[in-house]
């Protein structure tokens, strides 16, 4: 793997937002920003990618329910990181909580849902791309 093709770490790689009503929000979204919902699999009911005109994923809107039901409904912005024990560790360490997770069985990335000393919410996600 070339160094263009390494992943990039302490990036960001994605943005959710969990609701209990995702597809009133969803339409909200794809009325107000032109986003197209492509339906996502969640075995029994379907999350939403949000992808632009051009069909670019920008985003996903969420049910509060299944693996998502403890997430906050909030725009939770996902960091790539290294090695997700260790940032756990870390958070711990220097006053942050975990809030949900770790969540996410191999070979799909792995992620952990954390509260920052200041109270706001960050996913950090352990993937190689």
């Amino acid at each position: 793997m070339s160094e263009k093709e390494m992943p990039q770490y302490g990036v960001v790689v994605g943005f959710d937002l969990t609701v209990p009503d995702a597809d009133r929000v969803r339409d909200f979204y794809a009325d107000v920003l032109g986003w197209r919902a492509e339906p996502l699999d969640m075995g029994g009911y379907a999350d939403y990618v949000m992808v632009t005109a051009d069909g670019t994923p920008v985003a996903g809107v969420c049910h509060a329910r299944g693996a998502n039901a403890d997430l906050p409904p909030q725009w939770l912005t996902y960091l790539r990181v290294v090695d997700l024990d260790a940032s756990i560790d870390r958070v711990r360490a220097l006053g942050g909580a975990v809030v949900a997770g770790p969540k996410g069985d191999p070979p799909g990335p792995r992620y952990v849902v954390v509260r920052d000393p200041a109270g706001a919410h960050v996913a950090l996600l352990q993937s190689e791309a």
